[in-house]
């Protein structure tokens, strides 16, 4: 399988990158800045590339099955468009392919999972800290949920940099449900097993232990 990771270069996406090329696949890697890939695969393909300019991927998608979008950024008190940019790229690209499908990660808060994170995270840390950035992320949720048919949007909860356990809980019924934790590699997981079997789609499921 040919899969496009955006966002590969740390996070959720290094995981994705590392983890489809353990499982046998080929991954095409789209980064601004090529140089900060770090892992070398044979069937790895970095592509210099920006999420925001539908012309600088437009290529690569022809080329693959499924679209990863695993952007982020820092903690900022700004405006922050790059999530609903991103949308807008890939929602034009993919709406009249739907043979690709996109998976594109949120998080615990965007959406209608607003409210199960826990009492710190709602009450403080998400208003004060990621008001901004998740004010995009739910745009960019609509946008991909209005846009397209073959679409799975992951809210993985509090991030750690734990093991892989293949263990964790897939939650698309949010009643009675706080957030707890989990680690990157498990996110992973999950991306390259619905990229493969595509067994949950046109949902947005809370990933949490």
């Amino acid at each position: 399988m040919n899969i496009m990771v955006i966002g590969g270069s740390r996070g959720i996406g290094k995981e994705v990158v590392s983890y489809g090329l353990d499982c046998g696949h080929h991954i095409n890697v789209v980064a601004r800045y090529p140089e900060k890939i770090k892992i070398t695969h044979p069937e790895l393909e970095v592509v210099k590339g920006d999420i925001r300019d539908p012309e600088s991927i437009r290529h690569a998608i022809e080329r693959v099955d499924v679209v990863c979008s695993c952007i982020g950024t820092g903690i900022t008190f700004s405006e922050v468009t790059l999530f609903s940019e991103g949308a807008r790229t890939l929602v034009a690209l993919l709406k009249d392919r739907p043979e690709k499908r996109l998976i594109a990660i949120t998080g615990i808060g965007a959406g209608d999972s607003k409210g199960h994170g826990g009492f710190l995270y709602d009450r403080v840390f998400k208003p004060l800290f990621l008001k901004t950035i998740y004010a995009d992320k739910d745009l960019e949720e609509s946008l991909i949920k209005d846009g397209l048919e073959n679409w799975l949007i992951v809210r993985p909860a509090g991030l750690t940099n734990g093991a892989r356990t293949g263990d964790y809980r897939v939650i698309t019924d949010y009643t009675g449900v706080t957030a707890k934790r989990i680690s990157r590699k498990d996110v992973a997981h999950f991306v390259i097993e619905q990229a493969e079997e595509s067994t949950l789609n046109a949902c947005a499921p809370l990933l949490t232990y």
